[in-house]
């Protein structure tokens, strides 16, 4: 039997849903594991590769957002969170914790696979460091200890908050970033107005993305929530 290119760990604590997801897994070909306690999957994911996790918020013995955090603290593998709820509140919580994307219940067994799909595609985007210093991702590159961006072969002309914003971006590509995440990791001191800062340099990017010939916008509005780069 072949071995599956890719691993799947399932969080969840309900019977019916962990046995169609992993079902709908395995169909297309992914390895899946499944453990039902969030203390168990902490233990598995450090002794264990997994290119995904599918995390339930609820949870018997802690909440999926605990799971998250303290996954956060030694592995960047992409979470996608299953949660009864849908409120922004839950949605926003999530992603600043660290997730990648998020599914309301109930959901479509077909969705999930192919968020878990794109999250695989995503996380493989090359990332090659050349000799020069530039890291290739996708469309864009990267040259971090210089400071530059470029799409495709055409230089960016971007202030420093600008750069800021759109290196977090690149770091974890096609993950959503709430407002409070960009300003965390591309301003100094606390801006009277996060949402309001970061929507106007998000602006400012996307006319100079548009000038450079990024079309359509790789820049992904998530309302409510945040912002994601296509890369």
């Amino acid at each position: 039997m072949n071995r599956p290119l890719h691993n799947v760990l399932v969080v969840e604590d309900e019977a019916a849903i962990a046995d169609t997801v992993l079902y709908a897994l395995r169909s297309e070909g992914y390895g899946a594991r499944h453990c039902l306690l969030g203390g168990q999957a902490l233990q598995v994911l450090r002794q264990e590769p997994f290119d995904v996790v599918v995390l339930d918020v609820g949870l018997p013995d802690m909440s999926g957002f605990e799971v998250c955090r303290t996954l956060r603290t030694f592995s960047e593998v992409p979470v996608i969170f299953l949660t009864a709820r849908n409120d922004e509140f839950d949605r926003v919580l999530g992603l600043e914790l660290g997730a990648d994307d998020y599914m309301a219940k109930p959901f479509s067994p077909r969705e999930l696979v192919a968020r878990v799909r794109a999250r695989l595609r995503r996380a493989g985007a090359a990332v090659v460091a050349g000799q020069d210093g530039w890291q290739q991702q996708g469309r864009f590159a990267i040259d971090r200890e210089g400071r530059r961006i470029r799409f495709g072969e055409q230089p960016l002309e971007l202030t420093r908050y600008e750069y800021a914003l759109m290196a977090a971006l690149l770091q974890r590509p096609g993950a959503i970033l709430s407002r409070a995440q960009l300003m965390d990791r591309g301003w100094d001191i606390a801006a009277d107005s996060a949402d309001r800062t970061v929507d106007t340099h998000v602006k400012t990017l996307r006319a100079k993305l548009r000038a450079a010939g990024a079309e359509p916008d790789p820049i992904r509005t998530h309302r409510g929530v945040g912002y994601a780069l296509e890369v």
